[in-house]
């Protein structure tokens, strides 16, 4: 299977029917100065004379090296530092505040069932099979898509069909290969009484040996090289069918436990777009040009503990990088905008979304057809070795 082969500068060679991929020629609008805007550029100013940077430098260096030596240096640092931490530990303690609360509502996807689905489908691929396993989570698994299968009779719209089906076809396999012992005989009982027939029987593992028609090693590589950071974009609209192409895409990229711990809000109108691109200070210049934007936001209430904090920021980097490729085989570029934990940042995107404590933003993704004349960055990747080791210990 050939994918399209964009071109180095990202420009977009097939355009819509009607459509004529014009210049971004659109008034620019100054940034507006805002206190945060005045801070940062005072900040800069004085950390530009050279004899204020070095004694910062020295400052810092010897302060890490002091506290991070031993626990019972680091714990007490972070108690007086606690400023730049506080917002995550609140949203990890909200997120699994929201997590035991979720479990008695009703959702459209419910994440202990998909965690537990997911785990039962490990236990049926394991080599050797054990006819005994997930005695400690089948009824909590049973009782779950019990009380899903009730909201979708009751109101069919809103829940996921296809993660019941899903659900439905992983429990009858196990509990048809399962020795009906103890909790396992008893959850089995229960599931054999739901009313709920799919027509879909195949969403079970399977042998991952199917012959598929995929892109070449060399057709990847040069995916992944023409897939740049663009800031200059045409004055012309993403249709949102491409975009919800390279979401199909993108959650396809691995999860733990398959929870899918994140949203992509995407905005395509103008007012909407230029109010979340200037939030972050990385759009500083180019805010106004683009056409539409992402903010990808990561849900803590998909956990019940703190050990699995970071797990939003690897599984929505992942889906991340999918995205990102997908729009490129569609002639559409992106930009990957970094957002940092700096909370009068964090306080102003959390209001204007109406996110949850528990909701972080991980990162914006910039998101139009390139300018033909825009440049972008050569960003000189590190060598291999920079980046690989193989059996390293020390």
């Amino acid at each position: 299977m050939a994918i399209p082969q964009p071109s180095k500068i990202n420009s977009c060679e097939a355009s819509m029917p009607g459509s004529s991929p014009t210049r971004q020629e659109s008034p620019r609008t100054p940034d507006k100065i805002t206190p945060i805007r005045k801070v940062k550029a005072l900040v800069q100013d004085i950390l530009g004379s050279g004899p204020i940077r070095n004694s910062i430098r020295i400052f810092q260096r010897w302060n890490s090296t002091i506290f991070s030596s031993t626990y019972l240096l680091s714990v007490p640092y972070h108690w007086v530092s606690f400023f730049g931490f506080m917002r995550e530990q609140r949203a990890v303690l909200a997120g699994k505040k929201n997590y035991y609360k979720n479990l008695g509502a009703p959702r459209a996807s419910r994440v202990e069932l998909r965690r537990n689905t997911h785990r039962l489908e490990k236990g049926l691929i394991m080599k050797p099979f054990r006819d005994v396993f997930a005695q400690g989570y089948i009824m909590e698994t049973v009782l779950s898509y019990q009380k899903a299968i009730g909201q979708y009779q009751a109101a069919p719209n809103t829940t996921d069909y296809s993660e019941l089906v899903w659900a439905h076809n992983v429990l009858q396999q196990f509990f048809a290969v399962a020795r009906p012992v103890g909790t396992i005989a008893q959850a089995k009982e229960i599931f054999s009484e739901i009313q709920f027939t799919p027509a879909e029987h195949d969403k079970v593992p399977y042998h991952n040996i199917e012959k598929r028609d995929l892109p070449s090693y060399d057709q990847l590589l040069s995916l992944a090289e023409a897939r740049r950071s663009v800031r200059w974009f045409l004055q012309k609209p993403v249709p949102r069918e491409a975009i919800d192409r390279a979401l199909l895409v993108a959650r396809q990229s691995p999860t733990a436990c398959n929870r899918l711990p994140y949203e992509f809000r995407i905005f395509d109108e103008p007012t909407l777009v230029r109010k979340v691109a200037k939030t972050p200070f990385g759009t500083t210049g180019y805010a106004d040009n683009i056409p539409v934007i992402a903010v990808l936001v990561g849900k803590l209430d998909h956990y019940f503990s703190a050990r699995d904090r970071h797990a939003i920021y690897i599984d929505s980097s992942l889906a991340a990088m999918g995205f990102a490729y997908a729009l490129e085989t569609q002639g559409i570029s992106t930009c990957m905008i970094n957002w940092p934990d700096f909370e009068p940042l964090e306080m102003k995107m959390q209001k204007m979304l109406g996110l949850s404590t528990s909701e972080r933003p991980i990162m914006l993704i910039a998101i139009g057809y390139a300018d033909p004349e825009g440049k972008v960055p050569y960003s000189q990747k590190k060598s291999l070795d920079n980046i690989r080791s193989y059996n390293r210990v020390k």
